[in-house]
């Protein structure tokens, strides 16, 4: 299973292994999943993680 980090709109980053849709470009890269900081449903985006 793949992990996505993403970020929510508190701006808590985070891992996780289900991104619905992630392929839906259509949609646009926001999505509702629970953050474990806030403890709510919240609109997260996929992080551009840095190669190093």
């Amino acid at each position: 299973m793949e992990h996505t980090v993403v970020r929510c709109a508190e701006g808590h980053v985070f891992s996780t292994a289900s991104f619905p849709m992630q392929k839906a470009e259509r949609l646009g890269p926001g999505r509702l999943v629970r953050c474990p900081r806030c403890a709510r449903l919240r609109s997260v985006v996929p992080v551009a993680l840095e190669k190093r």
